[in-house]
């Protein structure tokens, strides 16, 4: 797919979210990249990532530098089959990584 359709894909993820949490999105950048620098153990495949300090984490007083959402488009291209199922694999790996963002551990994402 190219990366402006896949990027796209990422904006409309965004519109879609409800309004209370599109609003809390302050100081968050979200990247559209190839594959991570390095990926996990063998076997599996990193589709997102989130840098950052949670916002469950941050005083009204904080001022560091922006957050960071990777999605990485090659990844998630390999675990699907379809324009379609690319299009839900964004969605969801958008809303895990924002998930973190919000302040939800990996096992609070699972259970979710």
């Amino acid at each position: 797919m190219e990366r402006k359709r896949f990027e796209k894909l990422v904006e409309q993820s965004l519109d879609l979210l409800p309004e209370v949490f599109r609003s809390k999105l302050t100081n968050v950048a979200i990247i559209v990249e190839d594959a991570p620098p390095e990926e996990p153990e063998r076997g599996s495949l990193l589709l997102g990532l989130f840098h950052g300090v949670p916002r469950t984490e941050k005083s009204v007083f904080y001022a560091g530098p922006p957050d960071h959402i990777y999605l990485y488009q090659k990844n998630i291209e390999a675990v699907c089959r379809s324009d379609e199922e690319i299009r839900r694999q964004v969605r969801a790996t958008l809303l895990h990584e924002l998930g973190h963002y919000f302040g939800l551990s990996e096992s609070e994402l699972r259970d979710l």
